[in-house]
């Protein structure tokens, strides 16, 4: 088994972790809840993702390139669109697409992106055409949910009306023995990816990046 492979396998059993964390904190949080098809508030604007959410997402383009061509090459003209606005004001290597590591460079820049919709986001349906091989961060927001003890924010749209005792009794440690970090170890080992990026880098050159 090749080391990309064994990433795969592993980043496999997070997804699993995760997406069966997120199931209990939307059965916890029952009709406050207003996560549905077709809202796409958190599909605004850009944000931060990891090289093993970059990898993830490049392999559910490739799935989607065999099952639907269409759809694939409308994400990778969204993605490459989206990439040539950002290039000339991101904060990093421009080329690869990588933020430098400093968190306030990369918050302004996210502040000043605008409200462009998600590459991923299909603009007449209101759905994600890679919504399998999404990245964490859209996997868990919404809910309430904790990550390594810390309680992180949930979407604004969402538990109207409940106080914040029936917000706390619904949230959710997503990740508790922490294996996104562990594989993120695995990929910067293995694979040499390092840094954080944007899903419209990540997707510009899916097609040649095999």
């Amino acid at each position: 088994m090749s080391p990309a492979d064994k990433i795969r396998r592993q980043d496999r059993t997070l997804v699993r972790i995760v997406d069966q964390a997120m199931a209990e904190a939307a059965r916890r949080s029952g009709a406050w809840l207003a996560c549905r098809l077709g809202c796409t508030q958190c599909c605004m604007g850009t944000f931060s993702i990891t090289p093993l959410d970059a990898m993830r997402l490049r392999d559910g383009w490739r799935h989607l390139r065999e099952t639907d061509p269409g759809r694939a090459r409308a994400v990778l003209e969204r993605a490459r669109s989206a990439a040539a606005r950002y290039r000339p004001m991101f904060p990093g290597d421009a080329s690869a697409g990588i933020f430098r590591e400093n968190e306030l460079e990369e918050e302004a820049f996210h502040e000043r992106s605008g409200d462009d919709p998600c590459p991923a986001l299909d603009p007449a349906t209101g759905a994600c055409d890679l919504y399998e091989w999404r990245p964490i961060t859209c996997r868990t927001f919404g809910p309430a949910v904790r990550a390594a003890g810390d309680v992180l924010g949930h979407c604004e749209l969402c538990y109207n009306g409940a106080s914040p005792e029936q917000i706390q009794a619904c949230q959710v440690d997503f990740d508790p023995d922490g294996v996104e970090a562990m594989v993120l170890d695995e990929v910067d080992h293995e694979l040499g990816a390092r840094g954080r990026t944007l899903v419209a880098f990540a997707l510009e050159r899916a097609d040649t990046d095999e």
